[in-house]
């Protein structure tokens, strides 16, 4: 019977889910690169800031269930995005430039987020994953390690969009300029290494050619599956200063590298893959959408100005560090 009263939760998050689908596939979305996750969250906001407290005494278990189990499963399934091959194709170039940004870039809106700009830490730490990993993806992952409010997670996910959508446009506009110094290939990694989103990232490459765009990618994937360290990494930090000493590791995280291990040795039939990961988009955009649904739309305005200008001086900071940490490792392997 308590199965049962998950249901209606879980055929609202679906019916967003297949909403933002839809919208995603249009014309206006493809052309402005806004990801089905993007539109799921936004319309979730939507109804629950009209209609959803009307509904939500019968729909809060399913909702709730979304956001929990069906997240955790979401990014365990999001493995099968990757494998270990990926890797060999960009070399130790793109895996360095990934690692040392992802770790510069996490204590470095830290610092600004939470010493220069006094932001809540839970905000700061979700934009930090984002701006550092894999966006949206990795604001949703850290979520259940930091054990924010939905409302924190919905100022830094639009936070990514903002900056991502923005980073989107201007990388093209930057290739004429930067090409003679760091080349075709490392300036994909430059672009994978520094945009939030995988189709930010795959947006900005494709218009400057395909060989850019593929290894972009490449590159983005491999910040990817630096999650689950991350994960484990921020969980101890967060439970040994909040907890006295005890740690609950997210487990989630290491399934996570589990599966992509496993897709990297082709032991599932390709078709299956290729269900599993539409299963896990659908997943993932019913735990968007159930965010969103909990999200109150004043608690993102009472956050202020202050989270804009922490997702700006982050992609000042990307831009110019995300260059020459580049620059530098472009020097060493070639």
């Amino acid at each position: 019977m308590k199965q049962l009263s998950y249901l209606p939760g879980l055929i609202l998050t679906l019916v967003i889910a297949g909403v933002a689908t839809f919208l995603a596939r249009t014309q206006l979305a493809l052309q402005w690169h806004f990801g089905a996750l993007t539109i799921a969250i936004l319309i979730g906001i939507i109804c629950g800031n009209t209609f959803y407290q009307h509904i939500s005494h019968y729909t809060q278990s399913g909702v709730a269930f979304s956001k929990g189990f069906l997240l955790r499963t979401g990014i365990v399934l999001y493995g099968f995005r990757i494998t270990l091959q990926d890797i060999g194709q960009v070399g130790a170039s793109a895996v360095l430039s990934d690692a040392v940004l992802l770790v510069a870039t996490f204590f470095v809106t830290c610092w600004i987020g939470i010493k220069l700009l006094k932001i809540d830490k839970q905000i700061v730490q979700m934009t930090a994953a984002g701006c550092s990993i894999c966006g949206a993806a990795a604001i949703m992952a850290t979520e259940p390690v930091v054990k924010a409010q939905p409302y924190k997670v919905s100022v830094a996910v639009a936070l990514i969009v903002i900056f991502g959508t923005i980073s989107m446009f201007l990388y093209p506009l930057m290739y004429p300029f930067l090409i003679d110094y760091l080349g075709t290939e490392q300036f994909g990694i430059y672009i994978g290494s520094t945009i939030h989103e995988v189709a930010q990232v795959y947006a900005a490459g494709s218009t400057i050619n395909p060989a850019v765009a593929d290894t972009a990618v490449i590159s983005k994937m491999i910040r990817v599956m630096m999650l689950a360290p991350f994960l484990f990494t921020l969980s101890y930090y967060v439970n040994k200063n909040e907890s006295q000493g005890k740690i609950t590791m997210p487990f989630f995280a290491l399934y996570f590298i589990l599966v992509a291990v496993v897709n990297s040795f082709n032991l599932i039939q390709p078709e299956l893959v290729d269900w599993l990961i539409e299963l896990d988009t659908i997943l993932l955009m019913m735990s968007m959408s159930a965010l969103g649904l909990t999200t109150n739309i004043l608690s993102i305005k009472q956050a202020g100005t202050k989270p804009l200008l922490l997702g700006a001086l982050v992609s000042v900071w990307l831009i110019l560090g995300g260059f020459l940490i580049n620059l530098f490792f472009h020097s060493i392997f070639n």
